[in-house]
This record gives structure tokens, sequence and C-alpha cells, in this order.
């Protein structure tokens, strides 16, 4: 052991150890950049590659839903050998019927053949009631005239049964966007893109919304193949036709534009959305003592009439007939 450790002290065992350990570190310093890793490329290729996955699933999505299809039902036929689509032409049928909920080229189809079919059946049934059933008095030209109304009836019919159906599904959507708007913070600052947010917050509000998870998918759908994302958004706000909504996605454009926080804007929008819905509800609670008006009078008054005054007015007639005197007794001969 004393001799290793005196050979070691030599110069040239000194100078050795020194030589070694500098070509070692050379030779460390040439080879250090091969072995390491960019982790930012490997995280980008990571997020390419989900991206790249999201985008196939999302486009067989929408294959599978049939939006990019043609009609091929008897409906879509008739329709489009009769150019209904060109006679009854209406410009907003179209997002009145992305509103309801009802996309692609056959509900279209089947609004065109309903908007030209039913005019008919509403005169029809209109003809059968006036003539056949009860004519309520009318005499000639009212006859006819109830048939135009009955065609006139048919006519609109489509467009006001499209237009509850927006509005339920409009109302249904509002109800759940502050929750969604808060579940999609909370993924947008845990680190997940705004795709991802999108279809994570889908997948968890689909028992309280389904309207507004099918909404939120389609938004994934586009985000994955629209060249900009700003144009999805606006899908979106069209799609919905609420302000609220309309306001979240102009921030969202915003932001995707200039580079600014998506929490912080998801944050002011999830708020005022929450304020918004509790001013809806404050709003309908005012109207409500004016709404019981007329069902308080109708039903409420009567019955408090009947409690308050049948007493008496029992106790009364009961009065009358102790104060009446006594019939008088007749003698028999």
């Amino acid at each position: 052991m004393y001799n290793t450790l005196v050979s070691l002290a030599r110069p040239e065992a000194i100078a050795s150890i020194l030589v070694a350990l500098a070509v070692f570190g050379t030779v460390l310093s040439i080879m250090l950049p091969y072995l390491k890793t960019d982790k930012l490329e490997t995280r980008l290729k990571a997020v390419t590659e989900q991206r790249e996955k999201l985008r196939k699933q999302n486009r067989a999505e929408l294959e599978n839903r049939g939006l990019r299809r043609t009609d091929d039902s008897m409906v879509g036929n008739i329709s489009s050998k009769l150019n209904l689509a060109k006679a009854l032409e209406d410009p907003n049928v179209a997002a009145t019927l992305s509103k309801a909920g009802l996309r692609g080229p056959g509900p279209l189809s089947a609004f065109y053949f309903a908007r030209m079919t039913l005019p008919f059946v509403g005169a029809f049934l209109m003809f059968l009631y006036i003539f056949y059933v009860n004519d309520h008095g009318l005499q000639g030209p009212m006859r006819y005239g109830s048939l135009l109304f009955g065609a006139a009836a048919g006519f609109y019919a489509p467009n006001i049964y499209i237009s509850n159906l927006a509005q339920k599904r409009q109302k249904s959507i509002m109800r759940a966007f502050p929750d969604a708007l808060d579940m999609l913070l909370i993924c947008v600052e845990s680190g997940m893109s705004i795709e991802v947010g999108f279809s994570k917050v889908s997948q968890e509000i689909g028992s309280a919304s389904p309207e507004l998870a099918e909404e939120f998918g389609l938004t994934v759908a586009e985000l994955a193949y629209l060249p900009e994302r700003r144009q999805a958004y606006e899908n979106l706000a069209k799609r919905t036709g609420h302000e609220g909504v309309k306001a979240v996605c102009m921030a969202l454009g915003q932001a995707e534009r200039y580079g600014t926080p998506l929490g912080d804007a998801l944050r002011v929008m999830a708020k005022e959305n929450r304020d918004m819905r509790m001013a809806q509800a404050e709003k309908k609670a005012a109207a409500l003592p004016a709404q019981l008006t007329v069902p308080m009078i109708m039903f409420f008054l009567p019955v408090l009439f009947l409690v308050v005054l049948g007493p008496a007015y029992l106790t009364f007639k009961k009065s009358q007939m102790n104060e009446e005197p006594p019939a008088p007794v007749t003698r028999q001969s």
C-alpha cells in the first residue's frame, strides 16, 4: 500500500493521471451534445402526434355523423328533383336548423318537404272540420277563407317548430355553459391544450347538458381540421346564437391571435356568464308575482270566499229557519 502511494506521488504518474482526465473530459464534451435529448423537441413531437390523432378521430366522427354526405333518402330525392330549396328558399333556415341541432342535408330536405306538403294537409284537415264536423256558423266565403288559414298554418308550422326547438336547446346550453367554462379554465391552467380541454369538458358536461357536449365535440373536430382556430370559435358562436357564447368565442379568438393567456380570458368570461345566469334568474323571480296574479284570481280567491263566507251563509240560513212562524193547524170537522 505504501509503495503504491509512493508510485502515484511521482511526477510521471501525476502527469499521466492529468492527461487521462483531460482526454476523458474532451471526449465527454464532444459526445455530450449527441447524448443529450431535446425535451422541447420531444414535447412538440408528442403534441403533433396527439393533434394528428385527434384530427383523424374527429374526421372519422364527422363522417359517421353524415355531415358531408348527400341525402339519399326518399324525401331528399323528392326535394332535389322538385328543387324545393330554390322554390322555397329561406336565407335563415340553415342557421336556425343549426341552432336547433339539426345538421346536414337530411334535415334541410325534410324541412323543405314539410313546408311543401303541410299547407295541403292543413287545408284538408280544415275542410273536414268545417264542412263535416262543426262550421261555427260560417257561411260562404268565410268557409273557404278558413281553408286558406289552414294552409297558412301548415306553411309556417315548420318554422315555428324549429324556432321552439332552437330556443329549448339554447336554454339547455346556457344553463351548463358557466360550469363548462370553469372546467375548461381548470384544464387550460393544468397545461392542456385548448383542443384537449374542449374534449375533456365535453365528456364531463354530457350528463348535465348533452347539447353543450355535442357543440364542444364539434368544436374539437373543427379545431382539428380547420386552417384557423378563429373560424372554429366563430362557428361555435353561430351554432349557439347566444351573446354569452359569442363573447367567449371572441375572447378566445383574440387570445389566439395576440398570444394573450387563455386562462385570464376564460376566468373573466366564466365570471360574466355566471353573473348573466344569476341576472336571468332574478329577472324570472321578479316577473313571478305578475304571472301569478291571474291564477290566484281564478283559483285562489273563489276558494277563499267559500271558506270565509260559507259558514256565515249557513248561520244566516239557519237563523231564518228558526224565526219562521209555525204553520197554522186546521181542524177537521
